[in-house]
């Protein structure tokens, strides 16, 4: 992946610096804004590949440009915050973060995170080629893409969508306790609990629904977990 454009919110100049410093080393350019409706008249023109936006901007939060950038835009976004509290995380996730990292964090890693998500992103637009799983029904696997499609459609789908979604139709039908799911889908993020797998299942409702309106191919078993019915018009 050739130079990226990054674009980045975060009116701390010491952290900025820190992070532009380091995306830059990682062949990445960078424009920053202080202010989130400074972000926004930026990502109008079209030209970044990802958004990284600290959640405690002064003029707006975070969350509020994610907001009224999903309004017209489906660029990638990476949150970053001093808080790191699950309702935090959970308000990122749904108004369709990619990632969410809590400060301090390392500028390395987050360029490492940056990298995964332009990947993924990438896979998701590339032209969709004859490689994918059989699945019953609607869906379509491609795990070397990393991309599943719906009703003939490609989703768009964060990491751990992806991962929740494709593990569901790798058994039609079958039910996984959330407990299941948490250790097979965030095994690398040990402080989220059973309330980010509902989280990402409403989330995939919206996108699914987004497609078919009337289906809701996803069942809650209470108390149980969750499966899936591929066949579900």
């Amino acid at each position: 992946m050739s130079m990226p454009n990054i674009l980045l919110a975060e009116d701390e100049s010491a952290i900025a610096d820190t992070v532009i410093y380091a995306l830059n080393s990682e062949g990445m350019q960078v424009q920053h804004c202080q202010l989130g409706r400074a972000a926004l008249q930026q990502a109008q023109s079209g030209q970044f590949d990802l958004a990284v936006l600290d959640v405690g901007l002064p003029d707006m939060s975070g969350f509020d440009v994610c907001r009224e950038l999903r309004k017209f835009s489906s660029l990638p976004v990476i949150f970053l915050t001093a808080r790191s509290s699950e309702i935090d995380r959970l308000i990122g996730l749904e108004i369709g973060a990619d990632d969410y990292m809590v400060k301090p964090f390392s500028p390395r890693e987050l360029a490492a995170r940056i990298r995964v998500v332009l990947r993924r992103s990438t896979q998701q637009d590339a032209p969709v080629v004859n490689n994918h799983e059989p699945t019953p029904g609607l869906f379509e696997v491609d795990p070397i893409g990393m991309r599943i499609r719906y009703a003939g459609q490609t989703l768009q789908l964060t990491r751990y969508e992806y991962l929740l979604l494709k593990m569901l139709l790798s058994r039609p039908g079958g039910i996984f306790p959330r407990s299941q799911l948490m250790d097979s889908i965030w095994h690398d993020a040990p402080d989220s609990t059973d309330r980010t797998v509902d989280t990402h299942v409403k989330t995939l409702r919206l996108k699914l629904r987004a497609i078919m309106p009337a289906a809701d191919p996803i069942r809650t078993h209470r108390g149980l977990g969750y499966s899936i019915d591929p066949q579900q018009p």
